[in-house]
């Protein structure tokens, strides 16, 4: 009995073991960590599983910096479809985005009406390059360092990294529109 007991306990816990781990594997790399928002909260980027994503790396005083309103263009047109943008400000570039969390949060919402994901100021490149980017940069289709502010990611569904567009790319460009809504065409898995 005692046999029987222990093998039947061994069980439950391996199949708890097992359950766990399957649940942690669903979680796609790119969505398995943790970052902070630009207020300075933790944000559990598996929150968006299932969203299709656009992830760029912003910064307020770039020439690129009127991408902000094709970027909230975007999202105000797919957002109810299941995209999500996500901007990262970063001051890699000629220090361009030399604000504090606070400023750039402000001068987002004053002068673009920014209502997308803003996250905490990161590095995307080299050794304290943010997890996210690491992820995103060794990508065998987006391999490569970020060469410049406003490099964006196109992120499925599935969690797959499917598409990178660089700087000059315009969020709203065609390329990059038809690839999203190629992606919320396809159902999450």
């Amino acid at each position: 009995m005692r046999v029987l007991a222990a093998c039947l306990f061994a069980g439950v816990v391996f199949a708890m073991t097992v359950d766990s781990v399957s649940a942690a594997e669903k979680v796609p790399a790119v969505l398995n960590q943790k970052v902070k928002s630009i207020k300075g909260e933790e944000v559990d980027l598996s929150k968006y599983q299932g969203k299709v994503l656009l992830v760029v790396n912003v910064a307020t005083r770039c020439g690129a910096t009127p991408q902000y309103e094709q970027l909230e263009g975007l999202n105000d047109k797919y957002k109810d479809k299941g995209l999500a943008v996500l901007g990262f400000p970063c001051n890699q570039f000629g220090g361009q985005e030399p604000g504090t969390e606070d400023e750039i949060a402000k001068y987002c919402k004053a002068k673009w009406d920014v209502s997308f994901d803003m996250f905490a100021k990161i590095d995307v490149n080299g050794e304290n390059a943010s997890p996210l980017y690491k992820t995103l940069t060794s990508n065998s289709k987006t391999a490569g360092d970020i060469k410049w502010n406003f490099e964006k990611f196109l992120i499925g569904r599935n969690g797959e990294i499917v598409a990178r567009f660089p700087t000059k790319t315009k969020p709203d460009a065609p390329e990059v529109v038809q690839a999203i809504e190629a992606e919320l065409a396809k159902p999450a898995k």
